[in-house]
């Protein structure tokens, strides 16, 4: 064929392949101009009557003509298929092909990230994680960790009563109890018990009628103040940091003696005084002991044969201290704005 007559056979296969309405029609005209029996094949099998100086510039004329007639006819192909996807849009409610559209995933709750954190930090220390009943019996609640009735100490603790022997728990105390008193007499515990607690409290910046609290027991033979300070050290420093330091004064728990209040140097002036740690250089952070003997012999522990040490810390009050949150109402307000920030351990 001539280089006239392919120019036409170009021209005719791209106008068909412009007038294509549908896929049918342009397998057609695939078939049509690029078959094995097309005029375009045919003409590639005369190049051999040609002379050795035409033959190369006639080849690659008819290739340009093969490869604009394979792009136009991709191109329709694509343009077809999107016109057919859209006309499917338009007539139906829903396309299951079509990808999903990205729905949002909430965050995980600020009080749940830091008692995770302090579970892990203490799960590599051998502690075993324990939880208890929220709704608990005055005896476990009180009685068992050395809080008689009308001890002084329960006036600080008052609570939420369904009965003169049911309430909602104070601190997670109970549970720590509740496993001295199951546990085979004398053998070794280390256990985290966190959960809700309830008190009576003014609801205010600091304060909450609800929280969240984390206490933990050892019992073993010849436990001492020093294993006390020692772990509670290990965790301070895990939690707020490396730089940070801690100090124990002396205070008062019934179900511990000898008692103290753990503090933590303060992060914000590195122990220097700021209005923060009211000029002191410590923040208060929780509270500790040695266990009372008369707590380890109402679980049935010999205090002559074993020792141990408790703590217990709030949550909130943790939370607060390293993220510079400044009221613990923002833990229960649902305010999607506090609740999406992105928090240090998050």
């Amino acid at each position: 064929m001539m280089k006239k007559e392919l120019e036409k056979l170009k021209n005719e296969a791209l106008h068909a392949i412009e007038q294509a309405i549908n896929s049918k029609e342009t397998e057609e005209i695939r078939i049509k101009f690029l078959s094995k029996k097309s005029e375009l094949t045919q003409s590639m099998k005369q190049l051999g009557s040609l002379s050795k100086e035409e033959r190369p510039a006639m080849g690659q004329f008819i290739n340009s003509i093969k490869s604009s007639i394979i792009t136009a006819l991709k191109e329709k192909q694509t343009e077809l298929e999107q016109n057919q996807l859209n006309q499917q849009l338009l007539e139906e409610d829903i396309d299951v092909t079509l990808p999903s559209v990205s729905i949002p995933v909430g965050s995980r709750h600020p009080l749940d990230v830091t008692v995770e954190t302090i579970e892990d930090i203490f799960i590599g220390l051998g502690f075993q994680i324990k939880e208890g009943p929220e709704i608990e019996t005055d005896y476990y609640n009180f009685e068992a960790l050395n809080i008689p009735k009308h001890h002084p100490a329960r006036d600080m603790q008052d609570s939420f009563y369904f009965t003169d022997d049911l309430l909602l728990r104070t601190h997670t105390s109970p549970v720590q109890a509740r496993t001295l008193e199951q546990t085979e007499k004398n053998e070794a515990i280390r256990i985290l018990c966190p959960g809700k607690v309830y008190r009576r409290d003014e609801d205010d910046a600091t304060h909450s009628h609800q929280f969240m609290q984390i206490e933990g027991l050892v019992v073993d033979k010849n436990i001492t103040l020093s294993d006390l300070k020692g772990t509670l050290e290990y965790f301070i420093k895990s939690y707020f940091g490396s730089e940070r330091d801690i100090r124990l004064r002396p205070s008062f728990f019934p179900f511990t003696e000898p008692s103290v209040e753990v503090d933590v140097s303060c992060g914000l002036c590195q122990g220097k005084g700021c209005r923060t740690c009211k000029q002191t250089g410590w923040i208060e952070v929780l509270g500790a002991g040695m266990i009372h003997p008369n707590v380890l012999k109402a679980g049935g522990f010999d205090p002559n044969e074993v020792s141990g040490f408790a703590f217990g810390m709030g949550v909130e009050r943790l939370t607060m201290l390293k993220e510079g949150i400044e009221d613990i109402r923002h833990f229960y307000t649902n305010d999607i704005r506090f609740l999406t920030q992105r928090l240090s351990e998050m």
